[in-house]
Formats: C-alpha cells, sequence, structure tokens
C-alpha cells in the first residue's frame, strides 16, 4: 500500500518542470474483503484542542471500536482524556497524528486550508518522529498508522513518511467536515456508510455537533448491521481516482 499511494500522488498530480507539485487527498477503504460482514472503521481526530467527553462516552458504552489520531499537542494538554482512552485500549487504537499537527507539504510559504506546512524535510520527519513518540509514551504502544493535519500529502511527503515506516490512513468518509458540520449533514453522511469505509470525525471541539450527530449516525449504523473494525486489525486500499472528463 505505502509504495501504492506514493505512485498515485505522482500520477494524480501533473505539474509543470519546476513547479510545486499539488498536495492530494487520500482516499482509501478497508482492503479486507466486504462481503456480507459489513465491516466500516472509524477513526477520530485529536488535533489539538479538547477531549470530547460525550463522543467517546458514547462509544464506550455502545462498545464501538475506534481508532484514535493524536497528536503530541492534544496528548500533551489532555490528561483525562488520555486516561479513559487508556483505560478502554480494547476499544481504541491510539496512532499518529504529529507532533505539531502540520500538514504533510513541504515548502516555505505553503499551506492548506491556511495552515503552513513544513519548510522541509527535515521539520516533516521531526513532524512523524515525535508524533509517533508521543503516542508510544502516552499508551506504551508504538502507532503504525500516520494521518497529517487536513488529510492532504504531496508526493515528496508521502516518500518520506513511508521510508520512516508509516501507513498512511486516508478515508472514505468525511463525517463532520473537521467538527463544522451539524447534527443533521453528520446523520444524513453517516446513513450513505457503504461496508468496506473508513469514516473520519473528529473528538476534540466538545463544544461542536459532532458527538450528538455522531452518537445519531452511529446507532444507525449498528442497527443496520454494521460492524466496527479499529485499523490495527486491518489493512486499507485506495480508491481509484476518477478521471476527469475531457471538455468537448
Amino acid at each position: 500500500m505505502k509504495t501504492a499511494l506514493f505512485i498515485l500522488a505522482l500520477s494524480l498530480v501533473p505539474f509543470a518542470a519546476g513547479a510545486e507539485p499539488h498536495p492530494v487527498e487520500i482516499h482509501t477503504r478497508l482492503a479486507s474483503p466486504i462481503g456480507a460482514d459489513k465491516k466500516v472503521a472509524l477513526t477520530l481526530d485529536a488535533c489539538s484542542g479538547k477531549y470530547d467527553d460525550d463522543l467517546i462516552e458514547f462509544l464506550i458504552q455502545n462498545r464501538i471500536p475506534a481508532t484514535i489520531f493524536a497528536t503530541k499537542k492534544w496528548l500533551d494538554k489532555n490528561p483525562h482524556g488520555l486516561s479513559v482512552i487508556k483505560a478502554h485500549l480494547d476499544l481504541f487504537d491510539v496512532e499518529n497524528h504529529g507532533e505539531k499537527h502540520i500538514p504533510a507539504i513541504i515548502g516555505t510559504d505553503r499551506n492548506v486550508y491556511g495552515i503552513p506546512g513544513e519548510p522541509d524535510v527535515v521539520h516533516l520527519r521531526r513532524e512523524v518522529v515525535e508524533g509517533a513518540r508521543a503516542v508510544e509514551k502516552a499508551t506504551g504502544i508504538a502507532p503504525h498508522w500516520y494521518r497529517d493535519a487536513t488529510g492532504e500529502y504531496d508526493p515528496q511527503a508521502i516518500q518520506e513518511i513511508d521510508k520512516l515506516g508509516y501507513k498512511i490512513a486516508g478515508f472514505s468518509v468525511n463525517a463532520d467536515q473537521g467538527a463544522t458540520a451539524k447534527k443533521a449533514a453528520i446523520e444524513k453522511r453517516l446513513e450513505k456508510v457503504m461496508p468496506g469505509d473508513v469514516i473520519i470525525a473528529h473528538m476534540n471541539k466538545p463544544a461542536s455537533d459532532s458527538a450528538e450527530g455522531l452518537a445519531v449516525g452511529l446507532s444507525y449504523l449498528l442497527k443496520a448491521g454494521f460492524v466496527f473494525v479499529r485499523l490495527d486489525q486491518v489493512d486499507l486500499q485506495l480508491i481509484p481516482e476518477k478521471a476527469p472528463k475531457k471538455s468537448p
């Protein structure tokens, strides 16, 4: 998968000689066969900010496994939330979201959604490695998956993350749009989930509608017979991108 991600990035983002490549948002699904088992993966980003107690308690009460992508910033600022997660490592897999929540794009003055990227490869490596160390220190378990800030990557960054030995976690369903979506919108997005989907949402903004919307949407999926898995139990495959239509 890792080599394929690099090839995908290069093939999807043509650019002129000497120009900086555009970042790509990586979309993935579960790699295991998706027959009648209706498996899906819930992933929750803990970027910076706070701990969404309502969301995590809902998952615990309903025994819904999730993969949490936590930054060092979030782990350092939320000891209570971390203690709850550590008490339920049978449900939660904690993976690497970086040290400071920086997009995996390389180049001075480059940014994604207004968030500055890395000035060089050295800084990118630090973001990934220090994020991983923070997760292992906090949980006692070394992470194997990496997700950057914004979910967008440029080809050079993908190559470096591959060299560091981490698999990139994409997604196929954006449930809460960075914790900005309203409850009704989150519910509708989850109603459209299909077997094999990888859901992304957020657990670092308790003032948002994420917890309430996810509670309704995830309950619907449970009643529909979906089974939730963590990323440490599966692998992911790329979703083939549709070629852009040619103008007549």
